[in-house]
């Protein structure tokens, strides 16, 4: 070290180097600065102890000197991150209320301090910033309870109790083949029925394991809310799982509280805690008393800004959820029509077993049946016990089969999985279900209500028409306006508003958040009127707010000046007739306030209808100017009309499209919205709600308070005429719902606000909106349209249509397999004494039906034919006239054939026992692979239709026919069959495909509209 350097340039160089020595990347992990900080301390004490060698060799090289450097090796940073509260501090803080603690940060901006975020700007949104926030305090995440394994639904299929029977059997054939034939030729008969059964079991708990996962998939998308937050003075959208503690987050009416956290602005706040509490009563929360908000609860009136102080497992809400686990066994009313229709065939089924059951034990035992070799089976006294016993298992085993047969436990599997399958769909079409009742509910509906703004128009609003007093604005309107309108816009645009406008620096352009109305008018402000939102709130200060509700369709909000403290302003903006109607002056372009006579009336009066015949959203503001006083309400009446906007909503894309498929379908369209009649029906026009004939007719079209003051039987009587309702109110809307139920209709209704709840819950399908909708709407809803769109809905009813009637070819398929092997066993133990079919063919049979039938049939696409039927009705039939019909015909002809096969089939094929119980087993499987094509339409003769898009459907196919070879030609011991030649499974094909053209023939066959059983209830009564 040269001596000439001067001591505080050597200090400094030194410093230099320690401070690049620690400087530590921000990319490393944390493993990997553990490291670099163990080597700095290595390196620094090395240099060190080098340093004091040189001072002892050269004294005097160093002066003494009192001051000194101390370097902190430690690196804090990933541990606390330097916050001055910690999260025990935090939970105690609002789980338990504590005002005093709260007190001694220095309230809620002391508090907002300590987490080092900002009111008005929020945290740092960087990624490292946001990581140790997630680190020190917790992510907004609860644990779930552990999803059901696959383990839990093999066992659950084995308590069924026909499979545990089945399995006693087994064990007892088993055993009782070991001991009389020996280990290699014993085990077929009993292993037979345990291979046949475990994989009934397999193939029915992977198939409802799949189904719990898709639900638990479903939930975890439903559960990822979208909330408002600031970060870096930017307002924005995040998913609820990404808050982290000290996130400023902004609450509107409707919204979930997506953490613990304390209220630090806003207005008119009150918040349902019934979730936490239980208590109904709406709690206020302000700075001035409660100021505390707890996670899962719901805005009810107002809005403001909380900093968050606890997310996650920190919360009680989150430790509450964390117990929680998703009902997946949720009945639907089909599902449970289906039980019922399950247990009716299932007594059926055990009553066949019975008799089956007995009959062959009396022959048996009378000795009547005979072996392969024509011996007599039972001699008496000369019968081995242990052949006694086999043989009665053996009965006992084919009669529980027949019962397994027989139950058509595949139906509530058919359910689930064409259920789980649309909705997996329907999530790809824009719609997430959120009780799977909404799925056939919806193919029943007669009629949907639908909101306008944002279901039917794009929800892009743009102010396109202005009037400042009578005078029509410009482009210019800012450079011809007087300063004083210009300044009162500005307030009453920028201060009574929920919006908000963000500019990151002077070259990016301008970000506006909030409702589309509210951005619509923010963005006119901003660009027409040069208006800068930071400046006027920061002159103003806010002394009362009334926020804006659906009822009265208004929103206001009390000033006053900072540098004119005396002095306060009223601003309110809302529909413009409701303004107009609160106005005695209006305000004109130069500034001059004048009276409004009868004439200035109507022509405001025309000024908004003409906006409203071109579509346009008619927004009014009006203000009063007096010496403040305390007050609770603001001034409503004598308000001076400070102008009119005109806001475009155009209509969506394809909602025409949408509204005719409905209409063509049978399904009533009702427009119900909170625009004035005008603009109303000039929309529902564009949209082809109304038609010409409708343009005539008065009752058509109407207002919310007009149907309101009807008695209740004038409501009955009209309802079904209505079109479209304007200026409704939500209880407007909840009220058409009863009336329409009332009359028998299936009602879906759309709705997006807190208020429409009612209505959504009243409704046979709730249908909220995932962009524009509250949270406290999509709760009491059953499906989400998560993109807002009226074709949507159509798509939803569409396939609601779809599962109702892939349910019921499912119900027609496997009734006829029901039918037919229920009768052909009954009658050939009757007759013969044995039964053809034996367990493991019985089983295999039942499995191609239940799960693999299922599986084909309960995933057809929607097509276009499902849209040009009459909606189904809420008390149809679930067995329909025309399937019966189907169903019978094709049973009908298999009992037909097969008892010839087993009376017959040995002297017209010339064949042995054997061959003949494999052509009989053989031509019944091979006659439901043919009929599952049948299956795949109740009505229309051309079963081919669109079979290419359904791979799933030709793959079950093709595995089945596969199987079945395998099944006939290579395992023989297993299945109790012989091999076919190529004649004898030509015949059986055959026999087989004859079921097609008998499904042609028989669809020609007209049928009576009543059902088969009106006939009998009335025979009954007569």
């Amino acid at each position: 070290m040269p001596t000439n350097v001067p001591d505080h340039a050597e200090k400094k160089n030194n410093l230099v180097g320690v401070e690049f020595l620690l400087e530590l990347p921000k990319t490393l992990s944390k493993s990997n600065k553990k490291w670099q900080l163990a080597f700095i301390k290595i390196y620094c004490s090395r240099t060190l102890l080098n340093c004091a060698k040189h001072t002892i060799q050269k004294p005097g090289l160093f002066t003494r000197s009192l001051s000194y450097t101390t370097i902190n090796l430690d690196h804090h940073q990933d541990h606390h991150g330097d916050f001055k509260i910690d999260q025990e501090t935090l939970n105690d803080l609002v789980k338990n209320k504590n005002q005093e603690k709260l007190d001694s940060l220095g309230g809620p901006n002391g508090l907002v301090s300590a987490l080092k975020t900002n009111t008005r700007l929020g945290i740092n949104e960087e990624a490292d910033e946001i990581q140790v926030r997630r680190s020190t305090f917790g992510s907004n995440t609860y644990t779930r309870p552990p999803s059901k394994s696959l383990i839990h639904f093999v066992i659950e299929a084995f308590k069924d109790l026909t499979i545990l029977i089945l399995l006693a059997c087994a064990t007892l054939s088993l055993g009782f083949g070991i001991k009389e034939h020996g280990l290699k030729e014993g085990w077929y008969d009993g292993g037979s029925i345990f291979v046949a059964v475990f994989l009934v079991v397999a193939v029915s708990a992977v198939s409802n394991f799949r189904q719990n996962r898709q639900f638990d998939k479903l939930s975890k998308v439903s559960s990822n809310i979208k909330i408002d937050v600031v970060r870096n003075g930017r307002r924005q959208e995040i998913s609820i799982f990404d808050i982290v503690v000290g996130d400023i987050v902004c609450l509107n009416i409707g919204d979930q509280v997506p953490a613990d956290g304390v209220f630090v602005e806003g207005h008119s706040l009150h918040v349902d805690e019934s979730s936490m509490t239980g208590e109904s009563d709406h709690v206020e929360v302000s700075l001035n008393g409660n100021t505390f908000l707890f996670s899962g609860t719901k805005v009810a009136d107002g809005f403001g800004k909380m900093a968050v102080t606890s997310v996650g497992m920190n919360t009680a809400w989150g430790q509450m959820m964390s117990h929680i686990s998703r009902d997946t066994n949720e009945q639907t009313p089909l599902q449970t029509r289906l039980d019922k229709l399950t247990s009716s065939i299932g007594k059926v089924g055990l009553l066949v077993a019975f008799l089956v059951l007995v009959v062959l034990l009396v022959r048996y035992f009378t000795g009547s049946t005979r072996d392969e070799s024509g011996n007599r089976e039972y001699n008496g006294k000369k019968t081995n016990s242990d052949e006694i016993v086999n043989a009665v298992v053996e009965m006992v085993a084919a009669a529980v089969t027949i019962i397994v047969v027989a139950i058509p436990e595949g139906l509530p599997l058919a359910v689930t999985l064409t259920l789980a399958y649309s909705m997996k769909r329907m999530m790809k079409d824009q719609a997430m279900v959120r009780k799977l009742s909404a799925c056939e509910t919806m193919g029943s509906a007669t009629t949907i209500c639908t909101d306008k703004t944002g279901t039917l128009t794009l929800n892009q609003m743009k102010v396109t028409d202005s009037w400042f007093g009578l005078e029509p604005g410009t482009s210019s309107s800012s450079s011809s306006l007087s300063r004083k309108v210009v300044e009162l816009f500005h307030q009453g645009v920028a201060m009574n508003t929920t919006g908000s406008v963000f500019k990151a620096n002077s070259g990016t352009e301008y970000e506006f958040s909030g409702s589309p109305t509210e951005k619509a008018i923010l963005s006119w402000a901003v660009e027409e009127l040069k208006m800068d939102m930071e400046e006027v709130i920061e002159e103003h200060d806010v002394v009362h707010v009334e926020a804006f509700n659906s009822e009265k369709k208004r929103s206001g909000v009390l000033l006053r000046k900072k540098k004119k403290g005396e002095i306060t302003v009223v601003h309110w903006k809302g529909a413009a007739e409701k303004i107009l109607a609160m106005c005695s002056t209006f305000c004109d372009g130069s500034g001059a306030v004048k009276e409004i006579d009868e004439d200035d009336k109507i022509k405001f009066e025309q000024i908004i209808q003409s906006m409203a015949a071109k579509s346009l959203r008619c927004i009014a503001f009006a203000y009063s100017e007096e010496e403040e006083e305390e007050k609770k309400k603001l001034k409503e009446e004598n308000l001076t009309l400070l102008g009119i906007v005109g806001i475009k909503d155009p209509c969506r894309p394809g909602v025409k499209k949408a509204v005719e498929d409905c209409q063509f379908a049978g399904v009533s369209i009702k427009m119900i919205t909170g625009d004035n009649i005008f603009t109303a029906r000039a929309i529902a026009v564009e949209c082809g709600i109304l038609t010409q004939e409708d343009e005539t007719n008065k009752e058509a079209v109407l207002e919310g308070e007009e149907f309101r003051n009807y008695t209740q039987q004038e409501r009955l009587e009209k309802v079904e005429r209505i079109k479209v309702m304007a200026r409704s109110s939500p209880f407007d809307k909840l009220l058409m719902v009863k009336c329409l139920r009332e009359l028998g209709h299936v009602v879906a209704v759309t709705g997006d606000g807190t208020n429409d709840a009612p209505a959504l819950k009243e409704a046979d399908i709730g249908l909220s909106m995932g962009i524009q909708g509250t949270e406290v709407a999509k709760e009491s809803s059953d499906i989400v349209i998560l993109d807002d769109n009226f074709a949507s809905v159509a798509t939803v009813l569409r396939w609601g249509r779809c599962v109702y009637n892939n349910i019921q070819k499912f119900i027609q398929f496997q009734l006829t397999v029901n039918v037919a092997a229920l009768v052909i066993n009954f009658v050939a133990a009757i007759s013969a004494g044995e039964v053809p079919l034996t367990a493991v063919q019985l089983l295999w049979v039942n499995l191609i039906m239940d799960t693999l039938g299922a599986l084909a049939l309960a995933t057809e696409k929607p097509t276009n034919d499902l849209m040009r039927k009459k909606p189904i009705g809420r008390f149809a039939p679930l067995i329909t006239n025309v399937m019966w019909r189907n169903l019978l015909a094709q049973a009908f002809y298999q009992i037909g054939v097969l008892l010839v096969l087993q009376f017959r089939g040995r002297s017209i094929f010339g064949v042995n026992e054997r061959v003949k119980n494999t052509l009989i087993f053989n031509t019944f499987v091979l006659c439901q692979v043919f009929n599952e094509f049948n299956a795949r339409s109740l009505e229309k003769k051309n079963v081919f239709k669109g079979i290419h898009k359904n791979r799933l459907f030709v793959g079950i196919i093709v595995v089945t026919v596969v199987l079945q070879v395998v099944m006939v030609e290579f395992l023989k011991r297993f299945a109790d069959t012989e091999r076919l030649d190529l004649g004898q499974w030509g015949v059986c094909v055959a026999i087989a495909a004859a079921s097609w053209p008998i499904g042609w023939l028989v669809k020609s066959v007209p049928v009576p509209e009543k059902h088969f059983f009106s006939y009998l209830k009335w025979k009954k009564r007569a």
